[in-house]
Order: structure tokens, then C-alpha cells, then sequence
């Protein structure tokens, strides 16, 4: 973490002590890090991404039992639809 510190001379008044915080954030680069980290996911774990295969080849399983019972149809492909 970076931190910027600026200190008021007796002289400045408030924009020219905000320019001189802005010029030395920009110098540090802080908002081109945040920036590019703002949309960026963590990789997952292994541990996270064998649940959720899991949980999908579950789902899976009690979709095609619903088939099979004749609770719900079959989902049509995009060939047969007719689109």
C-alpha cells in the first residue's frame, strides 16, 4: 500500500495544497493500479472449482431424472427449433 502525506506551508491556501496532493498521487501511480485492478477476479481455488463442477453434474443428474419421469420436456437444439 502507498501512501501519500502532504503537509500545508503557511503561505498555501486550500487548491494549491489539493494540486499538490493530485500531482502526487498521480507521480505515485495509485490511480493506474486501482484502475486496472478494478475489473480483475482472483483465480478461484481448486477446492471452489471442484464444488461447483459438482454442484453443475448434480443439476445435471436431476434434470435428466425430470426427463426421464416425464416432469418436464426435453430442451429442443437450436437445429430443431426451427430458427
Amino acid at each position: 500500500m502507498i501512501n501519500v502525506e502532504v503537509s500545508r506551508n503557511n503561505n498555501e491556501n486550500n487548491a494549491t495544497l489539493i494540486r499538490k496532493f493530485t500531482r502526487r498521487v498521480q507521480e505515485a501511480g495509485i490511480l493506474n493500479r486501482v484502475r486496472s485492478l478494478r475489473y480483475s477476479q482472483r483465480t478461484t481455488s481448486p477446492y471452489v472449482r471442484k464444488k461447483k463442477a459438482l454442484k453443475s453434474l448434480r443439476k445435471r443428474e436431476e434434470i435428466n431424472e425430470m426427463i426421464k419421469l416425464g416432469k418436464i420436456r426435453p430442451r429442443e437444439t437450436h437445429m430443431g427449433s426451427g430458427r
